[in-house]
């Protein structure tokens, strides 16, 4: 085995003939930094013409390892290797390397080099730019010492971290499945209660409770998270059911002004407009002690409510069964992957017509509800943490020689 640096086996950040090859009408893959995750998880569904990203992108190709730049996204092991790209290319966010195997190189041993604790140390450790902001350098890529064995056994070592993956993936799921139940049966015992407070109560439609909204814009962005002092644009993702995630915003460029009548306070009631058919309709509070300077999209609807309602009451009811229907049926959107809802529709939303008392009531029974299962919660997604750690560490070994892969098919059933 010889020690090479990564630039005489593997381009970085080379041309894209495969794009350049493209019509600008052509259709391609285009990937934003949230649709870049490792194996399954990758969403390549999104497709861009030649000409909409002909500047300000990166390029790739069929065969390219994409590994993220920006922190905290690069020590996350995002490094993804594309494939069945749509006409063979792609192109994404400037916050990737592109990474090129040469002859020497396969490459899928390459993506499995960095996404091991070496390469994401070092990598780490060589990040430039302000805090919350930080990149790897393509120099730090490009001079990497790396430990190179033939090709026949970087296949085979490849073979072996495939398999455990692919095992690894398999668990993960598993686990995965049993948080899922546990949220299926939380959300059974709210919609049980919701059904009950609707029959005795009534229902009032949403515009009773009303007394204004508002939304904000979405100016062109880089997918790169504001620092504390920065001002943000929140994404989409920032709205789960019941959940708000301030650090999923995108930081406003330095030319453009910010509107302080968008940012976000705590308190808000927001809504999603527009996400996949699943999450549209999304609504949470947001909660004390949030970070300043967040500005709404034009994707999220703020709403004050009336004295007459508590808006955590509100985003519990959003989380029912019945709501969610109406969301899904009153989307509409241009794909599967995208719906979109009218405020008009948000206006008609039944809510059971109860008093400020009973609503904090269901709102702490629903939180101790929440509770109850959180630690269980907690236990699986440590047994994932374990997994992934374990999988990294397989990997470093197997990387740096330090795994006998002679018995490659006893070892992946192959």
């Amino acid at each position: 085995m010889k020690t090479v640096r990564l630039r005489h086996v593997a381009q970085v950040n080379p041309p894209s003939p495969a794009f350049d090859r493209l019509s600008p009408d052509a259709e391609l893959t285009f990937l934003p930094m949230e649709s870049i995750w490792p194996d399954s998880r990758l969403d390549t569904s999104q497709r861009r013409t030649k000409s909409a990203v002909a500047t300000g992108y990166t390029r790739f190709q069929d065969g390219d390892v994409l590994v993220p730049k920006i922190t905290p996204t690069f020590e996350a092991c995002r490094s993804i290797l594309v494939r069945n790209l749509y006409n063979g290319a792609g192109a994404g966010t400037t916050e990737l390397h592109t990474l090129r195997a040469g002859p020497k190189l396969d490459p899928r041993f390459l993506l499995h080099l960095t996404r091991t604790h070496p390469f994401l140390k070092l990598g780490k450790a060589e990040m430039y730019g302000v805090a919350g902001q930080q990149r790897v350098p393509d120099e730090f890529i490009r001079n990497l010492e790396v430990q190179l064995p033939p090709k026949t056994e970087q296949r085979r070592i490849a073979d072996i971290l495939d398999a455990q993956a692919d095992r690894v993936n398999k668990v993960t799921d598993l686990l995965n499945q049993i948080i899922a139940r546990l949220d299926e049966r939380n959300a059974s015992v709210l919609d049980t209660e919701l059904d009950e407070l609707a029959k005795t109560a009534g229902t009032r439609p949403f515009r009773r409770y009303i007394a204004g909204f508002d939304q904000g814009s979405s100016p062109q962005c880089e997918a790169v998270p504001a620092g504390n002092n920065e001002w943000g644009i929140l994404k989409v993702s920032c709205l789960r059911p019941g959940q708000f995630f301030p650090d999923e915003n995108k930081r406003l460029p330095e030319e453009l002004t910010p509107s302080p009548r968008h940012e976000v306070q705590p308190g808000d009631l927001l809504i999603t407009r527009a996400n996949t058919p699943e999450l549209v309709g999304a609504t949470a509070v947001v909660p004390p002690n949030t970070r300043a300077k967040l500005l709404l999209s034009d994707k999220i609807f703020r709403v004050r409510t009336s004295s007459q309602i508590d808006p955590s009451y509100l985003a519990t009811v959003a989380r029912g069964r019945r709501i969610r229907a109406l969301c899904s049926a009153s989307s509409n959107g241009a794909s599967q992957s995208m719906a979109n809802l009218r405020f008009e529709e948000v206006k008609e939303w039944p809510i059971p017509a109860i008093d400020l008392d009973l609503q904090r009531d269901l709102v702490s029974q629903t939180g101790q509800n929440w509770e109850l299962t959180q630690a269980v919660r907690e236990r699986v997604r440590r047994q994932i943490f374990l997994l992934k750690e374990r999988q990294q560490a397989f990997v470093t070994l197997a990387i740096a020689g330090k795994i006998d892969v002679t018995n490659t098919a006893a070892t992946t059933g192959r």
